[in-house]
């Protein structure tokens, strides 16, 4: 008996797609699109975007000041994927070493 509850609940964990991490390249920024393992690619309502990878800029005396850029062609960037599969949200931006 036990054996069939632990088997169910491990099915019942796989059906839901619990969140995954996932290394994904930015290939355009306007719009912005994601391509994901080399498999797909994200855009649009598919991804949540922190404010950390958002451009901010501000006036400073007279000069318009990058404060942090935003994501680039070519930048690679952690994303998790949310229960579902439907949204994937980009965590940051990776750096190379």
């Amino acid at each position: 008996m036990l054996d069939i509850i632990k088997k169910a609940s491990l099915g019942a964990v796989s059906n839901t797609n619990p969140v995954a991490f996932s290394y994904g390249m930015v290939t355009s920024a306007e719009p912005l699109q994601i391509q994901v393992d080399q498999r797909f690619i994200l855009s649009g309502p598919a991804l949540v975007l922190p404010e950390t990878v958002m451009e901010s800029r501000i006036e400073l005396d007279g000069r318009d000041v990058v404060l942090r850029r935003g994501l680039a062609p070519g930048d690679r960037v952690l994303l998790m994927r949310m229960q579902g599969g439907q949204s994937y949200i980009v965590l940051d931006r990776l750096v190379n070493r």
